[in-house]
């Protein structure tokens, strides 16, 4: 059994930022024109853009799930890894076929599915790669690399769209997704520990007798609010921007996300996670009041700033928290737990942002998001009254 720190350590970190980089310049350069394209060339309505991204999200946390229990169960995480990361590569140069949104949604499911596939194994291999007290820098670096490339892949589209058009730009997004499978067979090591022969959440219930299921209600009730970046894409061209230069707000979002990765994850190692969630949480309201209320041209740069911000605050907080509640040997299946739970709420919060937009507008859409955001953060804050203590034993069950 692999113990705590005895990992490959930092290079292994390295390389997975390495293909996340190259992953999501080819993932990027899709996403930071396709909901546009959905709305605008496809006929997609907002409530159905927020189903293709709910349910698209729910399949990818649904498998990250199963893959964090299944990489336990095998006491491996590279092979479901790279089975994740080869699904997605497979997947997006298909969205230059699209004739409907429904075809956007299988797609899509597709896509991230190879994202659920991958993320809790990868998330576990990297958080036992390094000790414990160094998973805030070891998943802030991982998140600068792979939001580097976030940055690359939009800036491309932005450069390519107006020549090739957004379906051969689909189609070319397969190159770097490929370079990712090279770098990831050849230079990820993979950590062993000791193959777990028991079911599906078998271990479950000793994760959730500590502090772990406060910080999962802290995380629902916040996603019963949560939008994605695709809304804020569709917002920026309500604002007034050409089509065309939609990429470059994304990224704007990527790079704001990027910078702000590794600082976060130095600090909640020094502060404690859980103390930044609730600040992370609120710069979420902050940019749902933007895009309920702000207008004209310097909303979008504001809107960028406040969601890229909060996303790269989020995303490396919830990664880096995990570990503080969860022993090496159900690493992946408290990931998998966590990000179950996120996707069920992120379907419903999606969704009913989605319907409120169509229904009632944007100010009662964002205003409700606001408040949810609000919500989570004060569970959140109560969290850290209460702070889980470091899992450094296997844990019973």
């Amino acid at each position: 059994m692999s113990r705590e720190g005895s990992g490959p350590g930092m290079r292994n970190v390295y390389a997975l930022g390495a293909v996340s980089f190259l992953t999501d310049v080819s993932t990027e350069m899709v996403m930071g024109y396709l909901p546009v394209f959905a709305v605008r060339e496809l006929g997609a309505t907002r409530a159905f853009l927020g189903l293709i991204e709910g349910v698209s999200e729910l399949a990818n946390y649904l498998l990250r799930m199963v893959s964090g229990f299944a990489s336990d169960r095998l006491g491996r995480r590279k092979p479901l890894v790279l089975a994740g990361y080869a699904l997605s590569t497979a997947s997006k140069p298909l969205f230059a076929f699209a004739r409907t949104p429904l075809d956007v949604l299988a797609i899509r499911v597709a896509d991230r599915s190879g994202k659920g596939v991958r993320t809790s194994p990868r998330d576990a291999l990297i958080s036992q790669s390094v000790d414990v007290g160094a998973a805030g820098r070891a998943f802030g670096l991982h998140r600068t690399l792979d939001q580097a490339g976030a940055v690359l892949g939009p800036l491309l589209a932005a450069a390519l769209l107006p020549a090739i058009g957004p379906r051969t730009l689909f189609l070319l997004s397969f190159v770097p997704a490929a370079l990712a499978l090279v770098v990831l067979w050849l230079f990820v090591t993979d950590v062993r520990t000791q193959p777990r022969r028991s079911a599906l959440l078998s271990g479950a219930g000793s994760l959730l007798r500590g502090g772990f299921l406060p910080l999962l209600l802290a995380f629902a009730v916040f996603g019963l609010g949560f939008y994605d970046f695709s809304f804020v894409l569709v917002r920026s061209s309500e604002l007034g921007l050409a089509p065309h230069l939609v990429p470059l707000v994304y990224l704007g979002l990527n790079a704001f996300h990027t910078l702000v990765g590794y600082p976060v994850g130095a600090l909640s190692d020094r502060v404690g996670k859980e103390r930044l969630l609730p600040l992370a949480f609120l710069l979420f309201s902050l940019s749902s009041l933007a895009m309920g209320f702000a207008s004209g041209p310097p909303a979008v740069a504001l809107i960028a700033v406040l969601y890229g911000l909060f996303f790269g605050s989020y995303e490396t907080l919830y990664r880096a928290v995990v570990p503080r509640y969860a022993p090496g040997e159900l690493r992946g299946t408290a990931y998998g737990l966590f990000y179950l739970v996120n996707g069920l709420a992120a379907l419903a919060g999606m969704t009913i942002v989605g319907y409120l937009w169509d229904a009632y507008g944007r100010a009662v859409a964002f205003s409700y998001s606001a408040a949810v955001g609000a919500a989570g953060a004060a569970l959140a804050a109560a969290l850290a009254l209460r702070p889980g203590e470091v899992a450094t034993r296997p844990a019973s069950g």
